[in-house]
């Protein structure tokens, strides 16, 4: 497996991206969406997210295996002055069926050794529950600092409550 973090953000790459986000939104995972989507229902966030990093201060981390997009997350600046010295990770993402190769594990490892080579205190990710991620999150040093009740309606009937988890990294 290869990491690049600010990888030339080329229109393939973003294509990659986008066609990633549908497949692991489609397979049930929590990056934005509820899923069925298409591609057309990702871009418009994607083109956003995008220009995060084009434009600055966001950085992207992609992870590949034999060329292939495999894995990937943004690590989002909070735009605020008083939290400059921490960052969020969003959109953690990893390739459907290939959960349990390392893939995700091995991003977040190198997530926060880019966090300690940018200073960083420390490291946020936001995930939905009912997935089971704050235990894949805890093994890797996270600790759950908030949750938000029912925060998030997936459907008519379904409310899940939003979890805040943390990394130091000092």
């Amino acid at each position: 497996m290869n990491f690049v973090l600010d990888p030339p953000l080329t229109a393939a790459l973003r294509d990659q991206i986008v066609d990633l986000w549908v497949d692991a939104t489609n397979a049930g995972g929590a990056v934005g969406f509820v899923g069925p989507v298409t591609a057309e229902d990702v871009r418009p966030l994607a083109e956003e997210t995008f220009a995060g990093v084009t434009d600055g201060p966001d950085r992207l981390l992609i992870a590949t295996d034999r060329g292939r997009l495999v894995a990937l997350l943004f690590v989002v600046d909070n735009r605020f002055a008083l939290k400059a010295h921490w960052r969020i990770l969003k959109r953690v993402m990893v390739l459907p069926g290939s959960q349990g190769r390392g893939y995700g594990a091995g991003l977040m490892r190198r997530a926060a050794e880019a966090g300690r080579e940018m200073g960083l205190a420390g490291l946020q990710v936001t995930l939905r529950d009912g997935h089971g991620l704050d235990a894949f999150y805890a093994k890797l040093g996270y600790r759950v600092v908030g949750r938000f009740p029912g925060a998030l309606r997936v459907a008519a009937d379904d409310d899940r409550d939003e979890v805040v988890m943390w990394l130091d990294l000092r």
